[in-house]
């Protein structure tokens, strides 16, 4: 038997604390102390116990009837960057977003005896289950609420922290009234289809954030929910956009991809993938996302960067998205980024997405750069560079 087959639960949560330091995802002792002491495999039994305590290891909720996840519990990495984004202090009030259970049992550590954490999740059953397994831990003290978040926190006070647990689209006018003066919210906030936990705090205009983390998170189900514009270009290759104004012209698109190429490099540092990427996504005039599988990788259609969704520009009948090549020709380490792009338009959609990819190397290339802003109401017209249009409100992105 190896090691992670015969370790104890406590044996395999102190190595499972000692790794999230060594990865920076937990830099606070209240932050450590939570996760030593919550039982997380106790809160999906079902799972086997090395991979109930593996750092970046979700543990399902609920399914829909496809067999797709709909509610999880997030691995334990990006549970503890959005617990250290929140600041949370003893005797504060939190409200969680998307319950499961554990996380509200490591809010619960946090707060303390002092202080007040509601969890809540729009599905009864999932609210019902985190429910059994918070009596059963000794986390009784946890409320939890059924109810769609966008509409229900009315009538339920004002917290110092809101922690939203799955993707949101927007941000409904209610978190906004429900947090206190010095209160913050961490939320994974999508725009175009790509997703960073984001901690915001009032202004006086609406919210400015602290500070980003990349994220992956079930979408939010409810009046919440994204709008959600995709088109299958052919199979195993999908343009996904939430922007109203981009053309998705499938059946021409689809031709532009299949009759060859344009290759363009830009002669700028590929680097920090994550940053490159939000920065591309706020930038692009007209901005998609493009999804390709592995088979349809292999055969050369589509580059490896579009296996996770990679940033697209998009016309009425060409495409353009970002590459890389290793930096061979020049003798220096790393990789040089370029675009791929198809269709008539393809030269004129390449030399855009290029000179983007130059003012990101030139000017931005470092981490944490980028300064998030959500404004409530009207969003002007046109839009700036950087901002995209929300429900209730528009998101302003910047960059230092």
């Amino acid at each position: 038997m190896t090691h992670l087959e015969t370790a104890t639960p406590e044996a395999l949560r102190a190595d499972m604390v000692r790794e999230l330091h060594e990865q920076d995802a937990i830099v606070s002792e209240a932050v450590a102390a939570a996760f030593a002491a919550v039982p997380r495999h106790r809160f999906g039994p079902e799972m086997p116990l090395e991979k109930a305590y593996d750092l970046h290891t979700v543990l399902p909720v609920k399914e829909d009837e496809h067999g797709l996840s709909i509610s999880v519990i997030s691995a334990p990495h990006l549970q503890g960057v959005m617990l250290e984004q929140a600041g949370i202090e003893p005797g504060m009030r939190v409200l969680e977003i998307g319950s499961g259970g554990y996380n509200a049992a490591l809010i619960q550590e946090l707060v303390g005896v002092g202080g007040e954490v509601t969890s809540l999740d729009i599905d009864r059953e999932v609210i019902q289950r985190a429910r059994r397994y918070l009596d059963d831990t000794g986390y009784g003290r946890v409320k939890t609420v059924a109810a769609d978040a966008g509409t229900a926190l009315v009538g339920l006070g004002t917290f110092d922290r809101i922690i939203a647990t799955v993707a949101t689209w927007d941000i409904p006018p209610s978190w906004i009234s429900a947090l206190s003066a010095k209160g913050r919210l961490v939320t994974p906030l999508t725009v175009c289809g790509t997703t960073r936990s984001v901690a915001f705090e009032r202004d006086a205009d609406g919210l400015a954030s602290r500070s980003y983390r990349l994220a992956s998170f079930v979408p939010m189900q409810g009046d919440g929910a994204a709008p959600d514009r995709k088109v299958m270009l052919r199979d195993g290759v999908a343009l996904q956009t939430d922007n109203e104004q981009v053309p998705l012209n499938a059946a021409v698109l689809g031709r532009a991809l299949e009759r060859g190429r344009l290759e363009k490099w830009s002669g700028a540092a590929y680097d920090l993938p994550d940053e490159l990427d939000w920065f591309m996504t706020l930038n692009l005039p007209s901005p998609a996302r493009l999804h390709a599988g592995q088979d349809v990788i292999d055969t050369g259609l589509v580059e490896p960067s579009a296996r996770l969704g990679v940033a697209a520009l998009v016309s009425e009948d060409s495409i353009a998205y970002r590459t890389r090549r290793p930096n061979a020709a020049t003798g220096t380490a790393g990789f040089e980024s370029g675009v791929v792009a198809h269709g008539p338009q393809a030269e004129g959609l390449a030399e855009q997405y290029a000179e983007l990819l130059r003012r990101w190397a030139t000017d931005h290339q470092r981490r944490g750069a980028a300064r998030i802003r959500y404004v409530p109401g009207d969003a002007p017209s046109p839009l700036p560079p950087g901002a995209a249009r929300k429900r209730h409100g528009y998101v302003t992105v910047t960059w230092a």
